[in-house]
């Protein structure tokens, strides 16, 4: 049901890293993103893929992990994704990529979670130090990075309290996200 995959759908964080991703299970989660809606149909995401290890650490180092999780530096080895999905915008194509990103994120994520798998949408990254790696043209936009793999972690929705909406883990690493209620959110109905 997609409630229930919606549900498994989180920002997951830490991973068991030695939990290999196939290449063609990622592109697979990619043509699910290309399937999907698009803004004046333009179609302007270009994707890169890593299940390599050694290039996997270097994508690793160009990335922030938790905003909310100030002293926390992110995964440590051994529990850190085994792929990445970096999601870019050709400008060649369009302008603007509107809200394209978000819904092939969705896609791809949903479909990792539907394959025992999981992820989080990383958009604080170097993307002067990415571009140099992947040695991409001005025409590409950086725009997020997908980090996957299988979750180690558990990871519990939670009622905002205070209008608190700091993600946060408690004494047992379980990693806690305050949720607005749907009566909060639905302003009217008719």
């Amino acid at each position: 049901m997609l409630k229930d995959l919606i549900l498994k759908n989180r920002s997951y964080r830490r991973f068991y890293q030695k939990e290999r991703i196939e290449k063609q299970q990622l592109i697979d989660w990619i043509d699910l993103a290309r399937c999907s809606a698009s803004a004046r149909n333009a179609q302007s995401l270009k994707y890169i893929v890593s299940n390599d290890e050694s290039l996997n650490v270097e994508i690793f180092e160009q990335l922030a992990w938790a905003g909310y999780l100030s002293y926390w530096p992110g995964p440590e080895e051994g529990e850190r994704p085994s792929a990445y999905i970096v999601m870019l915008h050709d400008t060649l194509i369009s302008g603007n990529y509107l809200c394209d990103d978000g819904i092939a994120a969705q896609s791809i994520l949903l479909g990792a979670v539907e394959s025992g798998f999981g992820g989080c949408i990383i958009h604080s990254v170097n993307r002067n130090r990415l571009r140099e790696l992947f040695n991409l043209s001005e025409q590409f936009e950086i725009i997020q990075v997908l980090a996957l793999g299988k979750p180690k972690e558990t990871v519990v929705l939670d009622e905002i309290k205070n209008g608190d909406i700091k993600y946060w883990r408690d004494e047992n690493q379980v990693h806690h996200v305050p949720k607005r209620s749907l009566e909060e959110i639905i302003l009217e109905t008719r």
